[in-house]
């Protein structure tokens, strides 16, 4: 079978295949892992022009003429001159363009949108959205819940047409945690640790707030954070000012690159996630690929990924008591035992090889159909 994924977005700032392959890590990983019994093929819009082939998977690179082109001819000949059978697009912002890349398709050809956290239109553009659903075969979510979402406003006709899977993985692994410690040089126990960014929606006041709390009670443990954006960092400070019995249980550490996080993921027993609202949960895999147990918010992406709870814990969002009474719960589970859950979860569900088989069963249910 030969898959198509397309992007229509236009990403300016990057100029070369490598350095598009290397942006998207957490995503390629399926494709290659599906490109072992099908052709996969993968169209994007950055600024270079030409073709490239990386661990079995054909990249073809279209430089866009401008930021948004809502009548992409050119394009769309260029994908039906592929013959594909399936085509996978990136989210679904450009209602516009599918209508008409499917026309030129033709109905043999299955169309997939895949779900990257964006949220239902309203307005016009919502109808946009309705009218473009005719058009379209299936659409994936990192959970079902938060298709059906989509489903009761409007913007898609039907439940069935909602398949669970997740957009990304973890390019991650376990390591030796005494190893994993001589490069982070954290110290505490247990370690937690927080990754994302300093705002609201991610709600690091409400994991601050409940951590003082904990460490508290449990002196020796320590919260690690890692962040991109700092809207709340100054509130964030204050909040561990004002604290009277703090007793350096939380670290700020600030940005981090990438690839130092496999160590900083296998140095902590934890992971803490304050999102009020995540279209799928990269870091939460991430985690969980090295043996890392989450303590996340009880939202749809977050229950799909830890079993409802089975493997982390799940607290509510906001809810600074319910994140304090899941730190105490950790206290009292054997962490191994969650370790080993976490792992076994994310190589059976999470992992690129599940994305890819998940993918595939999908696709070969579409074109039989």
């Amino acid at each position: 079978m030969k898959f198509v994924f397309l992007s229509y977005h236009y990403s300016p700032d990057i100029n070369t295949p490598e350095a598009w392959v290397s942006r998207i890590d957490f995503y390629v990983g399926s494709l290659e892992c599906l490109s072992k019994t099908n052709t996969v093929i993968r169209v994007d819009q950055i600024n270079y022009e030409g073709n490239f082939v990386h661990n079995s998977v054909q990249y073809f690179f279209v430089k866009a003429t401008k930021k948004k082109n809502f009548f992409p001819l050119k394009l769309h000949k260029f994908i039906k001159n592929l013959k594909p059978d399936i085509v996978i697009i990136s989210s679904f912002h450009f209602p516009i363009q599918l209508i008409q890349l499917s026309l030129i398709l033709g109905e043999k050809v299955k169309i997939i949108v895949q779900n990257h956290a964006e949220k239902p239109f309203r307005g016009i553009k919502k109808y946009l959205q309705r009218l473009a659903d005719k058009f379209i075969d299936a659409y994936f979510f990192a959970a079902s819940a938060i298709g059906a979402k989509w489903v009761s406003n409007g913007n898609i006709g039907s439940q069935k047409k909602i398949y669970e899977i997740m957009e990304g993985s973890s390019v991650f692994y376990p390591v030796d945690k005494l190893f994993a410690k001589s490069k982070t040089q954290i110290s505490g126990d247990p370690v937690f640790l927080w990754a994302g960014r300093l705002n609201e929606n991610k709600d690091p006041l409400t994991v601050v707030k409940a951590f003082l709390k904990f460490s508290a009670i449990h002196p020796s443990a320590r919260l690690y954070m890692i962040y991109q954006t700092t809207e709340l960092l100054n509130q964030v400070k204050n909040v561990i000012a004002e604290n009277k019995n703090y007793n350096n249980s939380i670290v700020l550490l600030g940005a981090m690159q990438h690839a130092e996080m496999l160590y900083w993921f296998n140095s902590a027993d934890f992971l803490i996630s304050g999102s009020h609202y995540e279209g799928s949960g990269i870091v939460v895999c991430e985690a969980m690929s090295c043996g890392c147990v989450p303590i996340v918010t009880n939202i749809p992406s977050f229950r799909t990924i830890t079993a409802n709870g089975d493997c982390g814990f799940l607290y509510e969002p906001g809810n600074e008591k319910a994140l304090l009474d899941a730190l105490l719960k950790t206290r009292e589970v054997d962490l191994q035992e969650k370790r080993k859950k976490a792992l076994q979860h994310f190589e059976k569900h999470l992992s690129f090889k599940a994305i890819a088989e998940d993918l595939s069963a999908i696709a070969e249910k579409l074109v039989s159909d």
